[in-house]
């Protein structure tokens, strides 16, 4: 009886691993530095979030992106990658690991952004204009620094008229189709799972604490589940052996659709979004609510 007991315990410390923010004891807060430079980010670590007590930072996608002048860098140019190189214009590879080490060391962890869903969009042409001037063909969808090619993506299992997801109530198209235009990686070949898995691992090794799961309702939860499952642990610099990376996944459920938020469970947690939803709603004072019920609002656990 004793031993079952301890497999199951064994179990379900093997299932909570992902769940874990990893912030410090006592520490519960992670900030979204939404565009900031890595230079400028790390002297925030040091002057500022660190002495506050603050768990960590949720930075802006590290990547190399496109490069967008009409609109002039809009910040959505970040949410489109050419390559998995750390090259941005918030910093280089350089000012990213001292970025990583600095906040480290004062306790306050990074959380990277991950767009793994896509590369960039459908008519981003061809050429050198990427945040590190690696050279990529949408036309032909060859992203010769990662490298992708054409066998890389899903155009052959989207069923619409123009390869776009035109209809949220058909789950295979919401996951196989492109999301406005942008390239929809195949996410099921083990070759793209390796490219994607090399490039968290490389930033799991600087020292990051986890990763944002963008488009995370655009991937199928099993291919999420075989890229988490390829990740290594911490960094032990700065974490205790044998400690995952969070996970924590966009899926925005509103209800009235299909794809629940409840599916990806299973691989880490999940923003969510009725959350805003609800406090808008009582800020506004919609539907009878009032600011006094707010008291108990917040997460089930806490005191």
């Amino acid at each position: 009886g004793n031993m079952k007991l301890l497999l199951l315990f064994a179990a379900v410390g093997l299932c909570g691993a992902q769940y874990n923010p990893n912030t410090k004891p006592g520490r519960t807060s992670i900030v979204h530095l939404f565009e900031w430079r890595w230079a400028d980010i790390a002297s925030e670590c040091e002057r500022f979030l660190g002495p506050n007590e603050f768990g960590g930072v949720q930075i802006s996608p590290p990547n190399e992106n496109i490069i967008i002048t009409n609109p002039d860098r809009p910040w959505w140019e970040r949410y489109q990658p050419v390559s998995y190189k750390i090259c941005t214009r918030s910093g280089n590879e350089q000012q990213f690991r001292d970025m990583v080490t600095r906040c480290n060391n004062v306790g306050v962890y990074i959380y990277v952004d991950a767009i793994i869903n896509h590369m960039c969009g459908s008519g981003g042409g061809a050429g050198t204009h990427s945040t590190c001037g690696s050279y990529f063909n949408t036309g032909s969808e060859d992203f010769s620094a990662v490298p992708y090619s054409n066998l890389d993506f899903n155009d052959g299992k989207c069923y619409t008229s123009n390869g776009e997801i035109q209809n949220y109530n058909d789950p295979n198209q919401v996951r196989n189709c492109r999301l406005v235009g942008l390239l929809d990686l195949a996410l099921e070949k083990d070759y793209v799972r390796g490219k994607i898995a090399d490039y968290m691992n490389n930033l799991i090794s600087i020292g990051v604490a986890g990763f944002r799961l963008d488009a995370a309702k655009h991937m199928w939860p099993g291919d999420i589940k075989a890229i988490v499952n390829r990740l290594q642990n911490l960094n032990t610099k700065w974490f205790p052996s044998g400690t995952k990376p969070f996970i924590f996944q966009e899926v925005i459920d509103l209800g009235g659709e299909p794809i629940t938020s409840s599916e990806y469970f299973d691989n880490g947690r999940v923003t969510e979004f009725k959350y805003g939803a609800k406090l808008g709603n009582v800020i506004r004072k919609w539907n009878g609510e009032k600011m006094a019920y707010l008291k108990n609002w917040g997460d089930r656990k806490s005191t």
